[in-house]
């Protein structure tokens, strides 16, 4: 359910583990696939500044409406893409280096910059009910955080969990171009 509630702050709130990897996975396919087939070292960055802009764009039209200005969360992707950048750079732009170094580097740093970005939240589930969305019926409302109801971390988990799956992720990426 990582598609249309991507960028929800509540969704994202209760959800963390499961909105890291979905974000560690769109960033990561897509930094490495436009950074190798450009072969230049800056490209995962302007990627990530590109989504960024687009999401500032969907979270202004959604203030626009009358929402507040902590309806919608913006992903931080830009310092995980300068690590990819980085990885990709430092070892003389080795593809394989690239899918080990940049993908656990960006999979690892993603929850981490992401959470830090969320703790500046007000209340994300008191959003959630002062507005609810025309795209998600109340019954899916959350009711309760989940993050930490099974693991103390979310950001561990996620991280955990980032740094293997965004080795497979990069390799995707970098799939895509030969």
């Amino acid at each position: 359910n990582a598609g249309d509630y991507i960028f929800y702050t509540d969704w994202a709130w209760t959800s963390y583990v499961v909105f890291s990897i979905s974000q560690t996975l769109m960033l990561v396919v897509g930094a490495t696939y436009y950074l190798t087939f450009t072969g230049v070292p800056g490209t995962a960055t302007y990627y990530a500044l590109i989504m960024t802009v687009y999401t500032w764009i969907a979270k202004g039209a959604w203030f626009a409406l009358g929402y507040p200005y902590d309806f919608i969360v913006t992903p931080v992707w830009l310092p995980s893409a300068m690590l990819i950048d980085l990885a990709y750079w430092a070892t003389k732009k080795n593809k394989h280096s690239l899918i080990l170094f940049g993908g656990v580097l960006c999979g690892m740093s993603l929850p981490l910059f992401n959470m830090v970005n969320l703790i500046t939240v007000a209340d994300p589930l008191e959003t959630a009910f002062k507005y609810p969305r025309p795209t998600l019926p109340p019954y899916m409302t959350p009711i309760e955080p989940q993050v930490g109801k099974f693991y103390n971390s979310p950001v561990a988990l996620g991280a955990g969990a980032g740094a293997v799956l965004s080795c497979t992720f990069a390799a995707l990426g970098c799939k895509l171009n030969t």
